[in-house]
């Protein structure tokens, strides 16, 4: 009895940190029926059928499964439209404006998984299915020209005054003491990613968001990486705790951590960074290769 006891308080705590786990992971909501887990690159949604009286006995549970994955299918196509593809552009609008693009993604949808059904007590059956976020879906929707531009080595100091980069070849006025970009919180020797603190600025996971200085110049986006790794990837990984996302995979084992300043765009997916964190980017991108492989991550509420 005692072994009993503890083989089931055993399995709860597991339960229980499995439920934590999930729950400290990036997700979306889509409607009551889909969910966008952004940490893990999955997409996932229910479905319920009914079995139909009018069919023999012996095949209404069978019928009310193949209703049940129709049912998800549906809710799975529309969580994917409901996904924010960059600043200005949700996957509903893109798909909308481009025929070739809605009947490729009606058709990838359809490779789902089933990763979990339940038989209720009224007879009715729910799905669960999910597919990656990364893979053919990002090859879709992602950019078909990416990379293959270099980010402008830093221009070195900045001004106190309004935080921008000090021109080059501008002297500085007499009294005036013309800051370094300070090198901010890398462990030290050679950076392997670039982890960004968003939390509190109400930032939107995205398939393609941007890094930008104050001045509006992209700091990190499709220009910069190479689409085989935004396609096997994803362009940036999310994640709710800077410490976990500083050993996550994608960036270990030294990243840079700067803080963002505040959210861009009309979906609020791109990143606003300071003067001084953008030139501490320029600075270790241009002497460490990280942005092409997507190297990059965000930390969010």
């Amino acid at each position: 009895m005692k072994s009993h006891r503890i083989g089931r308080l055993g399995l709860s705590m597991i339960l229980l940190m499995a439920g934590w786990i999930f729950a400290q992971n990036v997700q979306q909501a889509v409607g009551s029926n889909g969910l966008v887990d952004w940490s893990n690159q999955m997409i996932r949604a229910t479905g319920i059928g009914s079995p139909n009286p009018n069919m023999p006995e012996t095949a209404q549970r069978a019928g009310a499964i193949d209703a049940a994955k129709k049912a998800a299918l549906r809710n799975l196509l529309e969580t994917v439209k409901g996904m924010t593809l960059d600043s200005e552009t949700t996957v509903r609008n893109f798909m909308v404006e481009n025929d070739v693009i809605n009947t490729r993604v009606s058709g990838i949808v359809r490779n789902f998984t089933v990763v979990d059904t339940k038989y209720m007590s009224t007879g009715d059956i729910e799905v669960t299915i999910e597919m990656p976020l990364s893979g053919a879906l990002s090859d879709a929707l992602l950019p078909p020209q990416m990379g293959g531009a270099t980010l402008a080595s830093a221009g070195g100091a900045v001004c106190p005054c309004c935080g921008q980069p000090w021109p080059a070849g501008k002297p500085f006025p007499a009294g005036m003491s013309v800051n370094q970009p300070a090198p901010i919180s890398s462990a030290g020797g050679a950076v392997t990613g670039l982890v960004i603190d968003t939390k509190g600025l109400g930032i939107r996971p995205a398939m393609a968001p941007k890094v930008l200085d104050e001045s509006g110049q992209e700091l990190y986006g499709s220009k910069y990486v190479s689409r085989e790794w935004a396609v096997q990837i994803g362009m940036v990984g999310y994640d709710k705790d800077v410490n976990r996302a500083r050993s996550n995979d994608r960036v270990a084992d030294n990243p840079l951590v700067v803080k963002a300043l505040k959210a861009s765009g009309p979906n609020k997916s791109d990143v606003v960074v300071s003067a001084a964190s953008a030139e501490a980017i320029r600075t270790v991108a241009s002497a460490h290769n990280f942005l092409d492989q997507c190297k990059v991550m965000f930390i969010v509420d």
